[in-house]
């Protein structure tokens, strides 16, 4: 006799986005892959990846970003799971932003990849300078 199927498995998502594919449109995991690779998000990451911050903190230490998209990309990262943000009942507000444990783990693949463009940007700045350089397009 047949098992029947349970709704769970009837409804349930295709078994490439169980993993996650990025490629595919309509998979959930290109927005994660925007909230963690955005300029800011990384920026966030890597500055948690130092320790429990609060708001005005990490908008100094990140120099050029407007209130409203350091607290959209926090708003979005702390969704995700992977910043827990902490309000102390307290006046004037007083908030704190940590990594989760999952936080911590894609800020440390976010901190190779600025490492990498860190120890590599004369190679980019050459290669970008080449290329004005020929005129080439």
């Amino acid at each position: 006799m047949k098992t029947p199927l349970l709704p769970a498995e009837t409804d349930a998502p295709s078994a490439r986005f169980v993993r996650g594919d990025v490629f595919a449109i309509p998979c959930p995991s290109r927005e994660i892959l925007t909230h963690v690779s955005s300029r800011w998000g990384v920026l966030i990451l890597v500055s948690l990846l130092d320790g429990t911050h609060r708001f005005s903190e990490l908008r100094r230490r990140m120099g050029g970003v407007s209130e409203k998209m350091l607290a959209q990309s926090l708003k979005a990262l702390v969704e995700d799971g992977f910043v827990q943000r902490v309000s102390y009942p307290v006046v004037p507000p007083f908030v704190e932003y940590s990594l989760t444990p999952l936080g911590h783990e894609v800020a440390q693949h976010v901190a190779a990849l600025k490492d990498w463009i860190e120890s590599n940007l004369q190679r980019v700045l050459d290669n970008r300078r080449q290329h004005e350089e020929t005129g080439a397009r």
